[in-house]
C-alpha cells in the first residue's frame, strides 16, 4: 500500500445536524448552581430519546457517506491481515489439552479439547467440543463469555454468558461426558471456582441495581438453591473468588480502589469457615498465592511498589509475615504465580511488564530475558501446578503475538506459536520510545510505530491514544488491524500518562483524585511534543480514548481544541459531576476512591474544573466522533449523547460532531469479530478523513 493515497472528505453539510431539545433542569450543589439542558436523554424508555439517538445515527451516516468505499477497503485490508481459520496453543489441565479455534466466516471462537499426555495432546484423539459460542449466539445480536471453568476431574464445565452487553452473566453447567447442559442456572454471576469435590461451586453475584459484586454463595450441583456465605456491605468494595494454583485454597478478595481484604477456605472443605489473612485497613492492597504450608503475599504494606512476604497457612496474620523479596526501586511487583518448584513474579520496570523466576529455597530472583524493552506481555493459561514450564505471550508494536514456553529450571525459552499475520512485512515498520516533558518537568513516555518511509517533517498524520486511570497500563502490543492506518502514512502513538500504572504506584497516584488534571496536562504535553518534533502537525493530529480514556479526550479538547485535528471518544465518561452525584447509578460509590466524592465540597469543586460536559464552551472544536452503546453498564450511553448535544449547541466552526449509538451492545462494543472490525473500519475512516480535511 502506497503511503500517499487520496482519502475522501467528510461532508458536514450532507444533512441538517440534529439539535436535541433543551429541557432545563437546575441543580444546586454546595452553593453552586448548574443547569443541565439534556438530562432528559437519560430515559431510554422515552420514545423521544430513541428518536434522537436514531437521528444522530442517520446524520453520522450522511456525513460519513463519502467514506463508505474507504470503510469497505479498510475492512477488507484488516481481514487480509488475519488468519481467519486458526488455532490457539493448547494447554494442559489434567488428562486433557484445551484450546480455542476460529473458523472463517464465524463470528465467535469454538472451545474444544483432546486427550493427551504430559507433554502434548494426542493428535489422533477425537476432538471434544466444550463450547461453541456461535451456537450460543444464535438469535442474539450480542454474546459475551464470562466464566469458563472446568472441574478438576474434567467432567463438568461452568460457564457464564451475557446476551445484551450489559455485563449481566447467567451461569450454566455442562456435563462434558454427555455434552449435556444441566438444569442448574444462576443469574448475575461475576466469578466462580470449583471446589475439590468436583460438584460444589463457590461463586459471586452482583447487586441487581448497583451491579456491585457483593455476595459469595456456595452451590452444590442439583440442589437448585445456593447457600449464602458472605455479603460485602461496604459500598466501596466488590468481591471476587478464585483458587490458588496449587488447588489447596479458595480465595475471596474484597477490594476497593485503594484497599484489599483476603479471606481463604480450604478447597477440600468448601463449607468451612472463611479466614481473614489481614483485616482491611486504608490503602493496604495485597494478593495471595499458596505453596506447601505457606501463603505467598504481594503487599504494599511498608512498600509503595510492593514486596513479597510469606506466612504460615495455619497462622497467616500479619505478625507472622516474613519478607522474602523487598521493595526495589524502579520495580513495581504485581503478582506471583506458584508452581511445584518455582514462583514466577510479574512486575513492571522501565514502564513495561517483565517476568522473574523465584527460587523457592534461596528466594533469589532471576530475570527473564526479552528481545525488546518496549513490549507487551500477557499471561497464558498455566493451570498445572506440577510443572517446570510457564507460558506467556510477548508482542511489540511491530512484533505479532508469540506464545513462549519458559523452562523454569534453566530460563530457556521456546516459541510455541507466532501469530500468523498474512501480508505483513515487519521490516517496513519501526517503533520508537520517546519522552515528553510535562509542565512540572516529569518526562512522560510515548511509544510509537510508523512505516519507515513515513516522513518526519510535520506532514504525516498521527493517532495518539491514552487511558490514564485506575493504574491501568496501555502496553505497546501488536494489532493487525492497525496496519491499515500505518500503511496510509499515519503514525500510531501511546501516551503513558500519569494516572495509569506504567511506572508504578507513584505514577498512578500522581494522576487521580485531586491530582487528576495531571493526566490531561501530561497528554497535552505528549501531543505538543509530537508536533514540536515534527512527527505530525496539529491539524493532522488525531486523538482517541475509551471509557476513562474518553474522559481524557473530552477534557483535553476543552482545554486545547487548537492542538487536535480530530478526536474519537468511545463510551466516554464525560458527565463526571452529574454521574458521581448520583449514587443510584451502577458503580458510582466505588468510584469515589478514584475521582473523589462530590458530596465533599473540595472534591466537587475540583472535578467541576475538568468534567468535560461541564466545561464545554463556545470555541472551535476539532472534528469529533463519539461512540456509545445503549446497553452499557459501565458508562451509560447518555453521557456521550449529552456531550455531543452540548458541543453542537456551543461549538463554533464547521467541523463535524458525530454521535454513533450501537443499539445491540454494551461497554466493549460489538462482540462478534467481524462486527467489531466493521466498527473499527468506521472509526478509522472517520480519523483518516477528518485529519486529511483538517490539514487541507
Amino acid at each position: 500500500m502506497a503511503l500517499h493515497v487520496t482519502l475522501p472528505a467528510l461532508d458536514p453539510h450532507a444533512a441538517p445536524a440534529p439539535l436535541a431539545e433543551k429541557r432545563p433542569q437546575t441543580m444546586v450543589t454546595h452553593a453552586t448552581t448548574r443547569t443541565d439542558d439534556y438530562a432528559w436523554l437519560r430515559c431510554k424508555d422515552d420514545n423521544d430519546v430513541i428518536a434522537y439517538l436514531e437521528a444522530e445515527n442517520v446524520y453520522a451516516n450522511a456525513v460519513m457517506a463519502p467514506t463508505q468505499g474507504l470503510q469497505g477497503q479498510l475492512y477488507d485490508e484488516m481481514l487480509s491481515h488475519i488468519k481467519q481459520t486458526d488455532l490457539s496453543v493448547p494447554y494442559r489441565k489434567g488428562a486433557y489439552w484445551y484450546y480455542a479455534r476460529t473458523e472463517e466466516g464465524k463470528q465467535y471462537p469454538i472451545f474444544a479439547r483432546k486427550r493427551g499426555g504430559a507433554d502434548a495432546p494426542d493428535l489422533d484423539a477425537p476432538e471434544e467440543l466444550t463450547l461453541d459460542l456461535n451456537t450460543l449466539a444464535q438469535g442474539h445480536a450480542f454474546l459475551g463469555l464470562g466464566a469458563y471453568e472446568v472441574s478438576d476431574d474434567g467432567n463438568l464445565l461452568a460457564y457464564a454468558t451475557d446476551t445484551t452487553g450489559y455485563r449481566q452473566y447467567a451461569l450454566h453447567v455442562k456435563d462434558l461426558r454427555r455434552s449435556e447442559i444441566l438444569p442448574d442456572c444462576l443469574e448475575r454471576v461475576t466469578s466462580v471456582v470449583w471446589a475439590n469435590d468436583n460438584r460444589t461451586l463457590l461463586l459471586t453475584t452482583e447487586d441487581a441495581v448497583s451491579k456491585r459484586h457483593d455476595t459469595l454463595w456456595r452451590y452444590a450441583l442439583g440442589s437448585h438453591q445456593p447457600t449464602p456465605v458472605f455479603n460485602e456491605t461496604d459500598e466501596r468494595y466488590d468481591i471476587d473468588v478464585a483458587r490458588t494454583n496449587d488447588g489447596q485454597y479458595i480465595v475471596l478478595s474484597c477490594y476497593s480502589k485503594a484497599t484489599t481484604e483476603v479471606r481463604t477456605v480450604r478447597a477440600n472443605k468448601p463449607d468451612g469457615e472463611l479466614v481473614i489473612l489481614a483485616p482491611r485497613s486504608d490503602d493496604h492492597r495485597y494478593n495471595v498465592e499458596h505453596h506447601g504450608r505457606l501463603f505467598y503475599i504481594v503487599t504494599n504494606r511498608g512498600a509503595v511498589d510492593n514486596r513479597i512476604v510469606v506466612a504460615p497457612d495455619d497462622a497467616p496474620h500479619e505478625l507472622n509475615w516474613r519478607e522474602i523479596v523487598p521493595e526495589r526501586e524502579g520495580i513495581h511487583l504485581k503478582h506471583i504465580d506458584m508452581f511445584e518448584h518455582h514462583g514466577v513474579v510479574r512486575e513492571r520496570r522501565g514502564g513495561f511488564e517483565n517476568l522473574e523466576i523465584l527460587d523457592l529455597h534461596t528466594h533469589r530472583l532471576r530475570p527473564v530475558a526479552l528481545d525488546d524493552p518496549v513490549h507487551a506481555l500477557g499471561a497464558e493459561p498455566n493451570p498445572e501446578f506440577h510443572t517446570a514450564r510457564y507460558r506467556y505471550s510477548y508482542s511489540s508494536l511491530v512484533t505479532p503475538k508469540t506464545v513462549y514456553e519458559l523452562e523454569l529450571d534453566t530460563g530457556a525459552q521456546t516459541p510455541l506459536k507466532a501469530t500468523e499475520v498474512p501480508n505483513y512485512d515487519p521490516g517496513l515498520y519501526a517503533t520508537e520510545l520517546l519522552h515528553a516533558p510535562a509542565p512540572d518537568g516529569t518526562m512522560i513516555p510515548i511509544s510509537l510505530v510508523h512505516r519507515r518511509d513515513t516522513p518526519r517533517d510535520g506532514t504525516a498524520a498521527l493517532l495518539l491514544y491514552a487511558y490514564g486511570s485506575y493504574g491501568v497500563s496501555i502496553d505497546p502490543a501488536f494489532s493487525p488491524a492497525r496496519l491499515v492506518l500505518l500503511d496510509r502514512g499515519m503514525t500510531y502513538a501511546i501516551a503513558h500518562v500519569r494516572g495509569g500504572g506504567a511506572l508504578g504506584e507513584r505514577w498512578r497516584t500522581a494522576g487521580h483524585l485531586q491530582r487528576k488534571i495531571t493526566t490531561f496536562t501530561d497528554f497535552i504535553a505528549c501531543a505538543q511534543h509530537l508536533v514540536d518534533q515534527r512527527y505530525t502537525s496539529a491539524p493532522r493530529l488525531a486523538i482517541q480514548g475509551g471509557s476513562a480514556g474518553g474522559l481524557l479526550v473530552g477534557a483535553v479538547v476543552n482545554m486545547r481544541p487548537d492542538l487536535f485535528g480530530a478526536a474519537v471518544a468511545q463510551v466516554p465518561f464525560v458527565d463526571v459531576v452529574n454521574t458521581m452525584l448520583d449514587a443510584s447509578l451502577p458503580l458510582t460509590t466505588a468510584e469515589y476512591l478514584e475521582w473523589g466524592d462530590p458530596n465533599v465540597p473540595a472534591d466537587f469543586d475540583y472535578m467541576l474544573q475538568y468534567s468535560p460536559y461541564d466545561n464545554v464552551r463556545a470555541q472551535a472544536y476539532p472534528a469529533m466522533l463519539v461512540k456509545v452503546s445503549i446497553n452499557d453498564s459501565q458508562v451509560p450511553y447518555w453521557e456521550g449523547a449529552k456531550f455531543i448535544a452540548r458541543l453542537r449547541d456551543a461549538g463554533l466552526g464547521q467541523k463535524p460532531l458525530l454521535l454513533v449509538t450501537n443499539f445491540g451492545a454494551g461497554h466493549g462494543g460489538a462482540s462478534g469479530r467481524y462486527d467489531y472490525l466493521r466498527e473499527v473500519a468506521q472509526t478509522d475512516a472517520f480519523i483518516l478523513a477528518a485529519v486529511t480535511q483538517s490539514a487541507g
